[in-house]
């Protein structure tokens, strides 16, 4: 199951507060301004700032 398009335009990074585009593999969320890509796990996007990664 793929994020709901509703969700995804409210979802934000948490640390820079911008948009997040859904990542092709659809693994996870990535922040385009700070390049931190939170997780998806069970179809959850897991916000946490801890469990992100930095892609460039």
């Amino acid at each position: 199951m793929a994020i709901d398009a509703e969700l995804l335009e409210i979802l934000a990074c948490p640390v820079c507060k911008t948009g997040l585009e859904l990542k092709p593999d659809q693994s996870g969320l990535k922040c385009n301004q700070c390049k931190r890509v939170y997780p998806i796990k069970d179809d959850i996007p897991v916000m946490l700032v801890d469990e992100a990664t930095i892609e460039e």
